[in-house]
């Protein structure tokens, strides 16, 4: 048992004045970062530093500016400073872009000196109090809370505290699953009780969100004219109906995630990157799978488990043998859906046969013990290999 750190939701009841006074402090970090960016844009790059300088003296210049939260403010400038590094140092991360009025939802965060829980009501700086849903209650003192609003115009806080991390126990500490991520099933495991079908919540909804759509598109006025009531109303039932769906793939996700977690103690997933889909035909099932979704829930649940999750490249795992080890001469066509071995005539389901060697690579190659590693090689040949 440990102390972890972790993220609890809720759903905030604003009024319109504490609405507003939203809005505008977003208005205000907003512009905070579309400044910076400007900044670097044109090679000044300053760091977190020279930003907070810069702020204060801003506020000192601009009414606007000091009628807002400092605290807000400055962790505005502290995250694009940590997007900005990470641009650096993280893999396929681009440097930070501007945030459009019209494109991106308001999102602010307050350290533990800007904001106060009373009497049921967080209350933040400038006099602003919101009722809070209290679905549960939080386990410790949050250190910051971050306020996002989504597409339906929900608002909710996100409290950052620490509780009890509890390991959950598993008899057999040989225990072993391996994961392959598809399209007719979302994920392939090497029991069969342990697979995620595809429950197509995306699909169903598809018809509402046509109808939805083709309103839309009637009452659209073009560009200048404000939008009407008419599409105001289409559009937020078309983001009810992406939601809904949304939502009920991230339940799902969860609770097979949970199950598996709990009866393994060795969990291989296939690195799946739904990107490369996206040119295909394949894309839009991927997409209403929610597959990179699932995978990262999969990969939380195992690491805060205390589970050993390897994460393993998906090359030649199609075309390679669970029994002898392997590989074919040729890749196998999206219609062949059953592997027949050319060595020793071994035949199964061709994802089934995926998810064994993606775990038989697992613990080929599986150093750590709570980390995720990253397991980037499969035997190359033919032959067997031994595990």
């Amino acid at each position: 048992m440990g102390i972890e750190v972790v993220r609890y939701n809720y759903r905030l009841r604003p009024g319109a004045v504490a609405e507003r006074a939203l809005t505008q402090e977003w208005h205000r970090c907003r512009f905070l970062w579309n400044e910076a960016v400007h900044q670097a844009k044109t090679g000044v790059r300053p760091t977190f530093a020279k930003l907070s300088k810069l702020l204060t003296e801003a506020r000192a210049r601009s009414s606007w500016l000091r009628d807002g939260s400092q605290v807000a403010q400055q962790q505005m400038l502290r995250t694009y400073a940590q997007a900005l590094d990470a641009s650096f140092t993280v893999k396929g991360r681009g440097w930070p872009r501007f945030k459009a009025r019209k494109k991106t939802l308001p999102s602010l965060e307050y350290t533990r000196r800007g904001f106060r829980i009373r009497e049921g009501r967080l209350v933040l700086p400038k006099g602003v109090s919101i009722p809070v849903v209290w679905s549960r209650e939080l386990p410790s003192e949050p250190t910051s809370v971050r306020i996002i609003q989504d597409s339906l115009g929900h608002w909710y806080a996100s409290f950052v505290v620490t509780r009890v991390a509890e390991s959950i126990q598993v008899a057999d500490q040989t225990s072993a699953v391996g994961i392959d991520w598809e399209v007719s099933r979302t994920a392939t495991a090497t029991e069969e009780r342990f697979d995620l079908p595809h429950a197509g919540h995306r699909k169903r909804c598809a018809a509402e969100l046509a109808k939805s759509q083709r309103r839309m598109a009637r009452r659209r006025h073009g560009r200048g004219h404000p939008p009407s009531r008419g599409y105001r109303q289409a559009r937020r039932t078309a983001a009810k109906v992406q939601k809904k769906a949304a939502r009920q793939n991230r339940h799902d996700g969860r609770i097979w995630a949970k199950t598996v977690v709990d009866a393994h103690h060795l969990i291989a997933v296939e690195d799946f990157k739904p990107r490369f889909l996206s040119k295909t035909n394949m894309a839009r099932k991927a997409a209403d799978a929610a597959v990179g979704a699932i995978k990262r829930e999969l990969v939380e649940q195992g690491r805060r488990a205390g589970r050993k999750v390897v994460v393993v490249r998906p090359a030649y795992t199609t075309m390679t043998c669970s029994g002898c080890f392997a590989r074919a001469k040729q890749p196998l066509g999206l219609g062949e859906r059953i592997f027949r071995c050319w060595v020793c005539g071994h035949t199964a389901c061709r994802d089934r046969n995926a998810a064994r060697v993606i775990l038989a690579v697992a613990e080929r190659g599986h150093t750590g013990v709570d980390d995720v590693s990253q397991v980037d090689h499969l035997p190359s040949g033919g032959g067997a290999v031994a595990v």
